[in-house]
């Protein structure tokens, strides 16, 4: 098994934090895996990416190569546009729908979306929504993760032990809430 992952959004969209959830329910499932992230503007609204492998044999390079990506999982739709040379030819993205408009000349968000859906098996989650549902605006990013997990060789017990460590020391509420918006993404992704 080789499974290769590029997380892409913007800064404080908590890009990072799906990585420490995935790289820790690899590490429990004895999964092999490398991390590279890059971080765009400290500020809010900067570019952050990270590149995750996967596999089931040691990896020697933390970077996912040209054509090489199974998955571009995204909380902001433009941001996975700019990862899509990275797809292997049956590669998916899966991203979020709600835009976040950082830049004067952001383009019309509805044709981001249009280019999005040309490619087959592409994902679209209203990530904002379903965040808000579940109680937490902020946990967008879990709800992209959910929407992405059907497709990670981990389960999804796995993943919502670690979602519980990530977000454990912010009280039981923040917890349900980011569980909650794992699960409603990953209902949205099935359905």
């Amino acid at each position: 098994m080789k499974y290769d992952l590029i997380l892409a959004g913007v800064g404080g969209q908590g890009i990072l934090s799906i990585a420490f959830v995935v790289d820790n329910a690899a590490l429990k499932a004895g999964v092999h895996f490398k991390q590279s992230e890059v971080h765009g503007m400290a500020q809010r609204g900067g570019a952050v990416s990270s590149h995750l492998r996967l596999a089931d044999q040691p990896i020697f390079s933390d970077l996912v190569p040209l054509r090489g990506a199974d998955m571009i999982l995204s909380v902001e739709p433009m941001e996975a546009l700019r990862y899509k040379e990275f797809l292997k030819p049956a590669g998916v993205f899966v991203t979020s729908s709600s835009p976040f408009v950082n830049i004067p000349d952001y383009p019309e968000p509805e044709a981001v979306l249009a280019t999005l859906r040309q490619r087959p098996g592409t994902v679209l989650v209203d990530a904002d929504r379903l965040a808000k549902e579940a109680g937490s605006p902020r946990a967008q990013n879990m709800v992209m993760l959910g929407a992405a997990s059907p497709r990670l060789p981990l389960s999804q017990e796995i993943l919502e032990e670690f979602i519980g460590v990530l977000f454990g020391k912010k009280g039981e509420k923040v917890v349900e809430a980011n569980v909650k918006a794992f699960r409603a993404g990953r209902a949205a992704a099935q359905g």
